[in-house]
């Protein structure tokens, strides 16, 4: 089977296997109800526009000590919720932002590794909240899953780019813009699945002016890289749907 970055989220689910770890995440066919209308502003080290979502693996990178191309897609995901809920939990304007490696080969439906971020404005029921939700929208096994907490402190867009800082830029920096069209308005990529979430409304593509994550033993920093923001819907009634339909 061909795992390009979509299959592989169809094909693994929330990984329980030793060694392995992963947003915590509630029974699919119950718990609390949920909902979350999110917009992300992502970038990562692939070419515009990532590959991940056509091939069996993203792009590959000069590496003259390895005696050629590595192949990684390094990303910086920062969300805003617009409107949401878990239970009677408001999550209306939650921020969490993810950094992660999505590793060189889909082929197994695993992805290398991940650190979620919770804002530290988010009460424990958000994060608690949130982890639930992040463990649905990316339903695949990581090699290596983290949590922690920062400021995100400046996360805003408008029709020409979009910036986010993590810590004031010390932790983590997403800064886009506008890739040009034949007209003043965006260019957008739709009818294109995003991750675990049944409905976006497009990919609107932005080139990273900088893509950056500062600290921990795994740093890295792209720039004129790909780049885009996209707002999705996902809830808890989707996750029982899917799960009923594959037999879970």
């Amino acid at each position: 089977m061909r795992h390009t970055l979509l299959a592989a989220v169809g094909a693994a689910l929330a990984a329980a296997a030793v060694g392995v770890a992963a947003p915590p995440a509630a029974p699919a066919g119950g718990g609390t109800d949920w909902a979350a209308n999110m917009t992300a502003i992502e970038a990562c080290s692939c070419p515009m526009f990532c590959q991940c979502y056509f091939n069996t693996q993203p792009a590959g990178h000069g590496d003259h000590a390895m005696g050629g191309a590595k192949h990684y897609c390094r990303a910086n995901l920062a969300y805003r919720i617009n409107k949401g809920h878990h239970g009677a939990t408001s999550l209306d304007g939650a921020r969490f932002w993810v950094v992660t490696d999505l590793g060189g080969d889909f082929s197994k439906g695993e992805m290398d590794w991940a650190v979620l971020y919770f804002d530290k404005a988010l009460t424990p029921a958000q994060r608690e909240a949130i982890g639930e939700v992040a463990g649905k929208l990316f339903p695949v096994k990581w090699k290596s899953f983290k949590t922690a907490e920062a400021t995100i402190d400046k996360w805003q867009f408008d029709k020409d780019g979009a910036h986010a800082l993590l810590e004031g830029g010390k932790t983590a920096e997403v800064k886009l813009h506008r890739f040009p069209g034949m007209t003043s308005e965006p260019v957008v990529i739709r009818n294109l699945r995003y991750w675990g979430a049944p409905r976006n409304d497009g990919f609107v593509l932005m080139q990273n002016e900088v893509e950056a994550y500062r600290i921990s033993d795994k740093p890295f920093e792209f720039k004129s890289t790909n780049g885009f923001m996209i707002t999705l819907d996902i809830n808890s009634k989707d996750v029982a749907a899917a799960a009923k339909a594959k037999g879970y």
